[in-house]
């Protein structure tokens, strides 16, 4: 039985905690820590998790209890430290996205888990859907041909009293705006798809929230060998219709299943009906995939389950979410100092370090206010996209 702590009890421990509880023959949740205690007793409430022992620190956790394998879910300056901590002691980690802040932490997190033999894994629930695993196979397949384009819409939208929480809303606590925190899901899964540009262009901007130091939109340029990918990150469309679209040479496809075929005139103009015969082997393609036995947070949590269980790295580790944050930063960078940021970024990069960001962002607004609690659940509005399985806030 896998003893299991949930470091962090805001808004995306339940995500945690529901999934571990999915699997009670294999892991048990023996320990619930936040700095503020009684929000942590809240969620033993509220769970009926009468076993669980409750800390207000993760140092007084890895002092008091054992335990195998541990969830940070708290704010996004503090991963690195609790990651780095557990690692050290011998204690396995899945870790709410952002990964950390830097790529300095990144590496701090991996070279952690390198010494001490423990796991590491950065969420990255979205891998987990039976849409994104269709969308996978049939492009592992070929058959749309060659990239061209991919077109990612990592559409959200927030209200202003969103960025009263306390550590929301400046580049200290939060490391970003919504390029970071929100369109972290999409990146990941674009890199997935695609793999890594050679290029990034982008700018930032806040167009709608005036209590914030950070940006609330920001489009980005990829550049690839032979393909361009466009990446827009918000917190201010209305609706929050995300969607990711491949063009191939032969056929584009999408996450919500649209598949269109272009066939040729001998003019070069496209032929009325386009490719029928191969729209159908696309569609027969993504039909055959097999539902996956659990999605979301379920998925992930049963996979690192399987690793230790077996021995085996989980689908999503360190090295994947360290990608991620590496492209985000080429964003930023890009955005920030307005020039094309060529990938990988060297270990002399300034944006390598952390700081570099925090100094160098612009401040868009002043951050108003600082609550320490806002009430409310996380909603997010219809997305036909698939948009609506994805969580993001802690």
């Amino acid at each position: 039985m896998i003893k299991v702590a949930v470091i962090g009890a805001g808004n995306i421990a339940p995500s945690h905690i529901r999934a571990y509880r999915a699997f009670p023959q294999r892991c048990t949740i023996v320990a619930l820590v936040d700095t503020a205690p009684e929000k942590a007793h809240a969620r033993r409430r509220e769970f009926s998790l009468d076993g669980a022992r409750v800390h207000a620190s993760h140092e007084e956790l890895l002092a008091q209890e054992e335990v195998d394998l541990v969830s940070v879910c708290t704010p996004p300056s503090t991963h690195e430290q609790i990651s780095v901590d557990c690692l050290t002691a011998g204690v396995n980690v899945l870790c709410e996205k952002p990964m950390a802040p830097s790529l300095a932490a990144c590496d701090a997190i991996l070279r952690a888990e390198e010494h001490s033999g423990a796991l590491f894994s950065s969420v990255a629930q979205n891998r987990f859907r039976d849409d994104v695993a269709r969308l996978k196979t049939v492009l592992d397949s070929g058959l749309a041909g060659p990239v061209s384009h991919v077109q990612v819409d990592s559409a959200w939208w927030r209200g202003l009293s969103y960025y009263d929480l306390w550590w929301r809303g400046t580049w200290e606590q939060e490391g970003g705006g919504c390029t970071l925190n929100h369109a972290v899901h999409h990146i990941d899964l674009l890199l997935w798809l695609l793999d890594a540009p050679r290029s990034v262009t982008a700018v930032l901007a806040n167009t709608a929230h005036e209590n914030a130091e950070i940006e609330d939109l920001s489009v980005a340029v990829l550049g690839y060998e032979r393909a361009l990918a466009t990446i827009t990150s918000s917190v201010v469309h209305h609706g929050e219709r995300q969607r990711i679209v491949v063009q191939g040479r032969d056929a584009s496809v999408g996450l919500d299943g649209d598949v269109i075929a272009e066939s040729a005139q001998p003019n070069g103009f496209p032929a009325p009906g386009g490719d029928g015969k191969l729209v159908e082997r696309l569609r027969a393609l993504a039909s055959s995939h097999v539902p996956l036995a659990h999605t979301g947070h379920q998925g992930q949590v049963d996979d690192v389950l399987t690793a230790l269980e077996s021995g085996r790295r989980p689908s999503v580790d360190g090295h994947d979410g360290r990608r991620t944050i590496e492209l985000i930063t080429a964003i930023y960078q890009a955005g920030i100092e307005r020039r094309t940021v060529d990938l990988p970024l060297s270990a002399d990069d300034p944006y390598y370090l952390p700081g570099t960001l925090t100094q160098r962002a612009p401040r868009f607004y002043r951050k108003s206010a600082s609550v320490s609690d806002l009430a409310g659940p996380i909603s997010v509005s219809g997305a036909p996209s698939g948009g609506h399985e994805q969580e993001v806030d802690r």
